[in-house]
């Protein structure tokens, strides 16, 4: 298991467009990718559970991978959140 905490800066939060982008990049690495928010934990491949959750701008997330790629998924879950998804 790896995880680190990284912030949302797209002004828009996790909305529809980048969440889909997540789940479509997440879904490409065999490990489990779970997001904490609060006092929320959820799945990092659903679209359904990752709007659910709410997460804004300037949220403070941690992503949590579990398997046998969980360092490449970890890396690109970062990677994708810190670009803003190419929305800041």
């Amino acid at each position: 298991m790896v995880s680190k905490n990284v912030k949302i800066v797209n002004s828009e939060g996790f909305h529809m467009r980048p969440v889909s982008a997540f789940v479509k990049e997440m879904s490409q690495f065999t490990s489990d990718v779970k997001i904490e928010a609060g006092d929320k934990v959820v799945n990092g491949k659903s679209v359904m559970n990752l709007m659910a959750a709410g997460i804004r701008c300037g949220a403070e997330i941690n992503v949590v991978c579990t398997g046998d790629d969980e360092e490449a998924a970890l890396n690109a879950a970062i990677a994708m959140i810190e670009s803003g998804f190419g929305e800041k």
